[in-house]
């Protein structure tokens, strides 16, 4: 990791093998890695999620028989994860949007207990 690319900050989740199977292990690592260095990702493997908030985003990994979406935010200083689930539905789940708000807004108070 170079000095200019961002952490990652997990707030849920994680990426592991399994469940996931290795390729989109890999796949997960090779794009989270893209998102730290600041690239700009888009479909298919990125979309913004304006329905949890701004600079919201999911990559979407198809992995063997599923497909696993993981929800991040980007921050000028960090990349913050909120969520790896499967995805099942076209549509994401109104439980894992107010979860990714939820750990936004507590992210976001500890950050301003810290600066302090």
């Amino acid at each position: 990791m170079s000095p200019q690319d961002k952490p990652l900050v997990w707030m849920h989740g994680e990426i592991a093998t399994p469940p996931f199977s290795e390729n989109a292990r890999i796949e997960a690592g090779y794009l989270l890695r893209q998102v730290q260095k600041g690239v700009k990702l888009s479909l298919p493997q990125s979309r913004p999620m304006p329905s949890i908030g701004t600079r919201c985003h999911e990559l979407r990994i198809i992995d063997e028989n599923l497909t696993w979406r993981i929800i991040y935010r980007i921050y000028t200083d960090a990349i913050l994860i909120l969520e790896v689930f499967e995805k099942k539905t076209n549509k994401t789940p109104k439980s894992i949007i107010n979860i990714c708000k939820q750990r936004i807004s507590r992210y976001e108070a500890d950050v301003k207990n810290w600066k302090k």
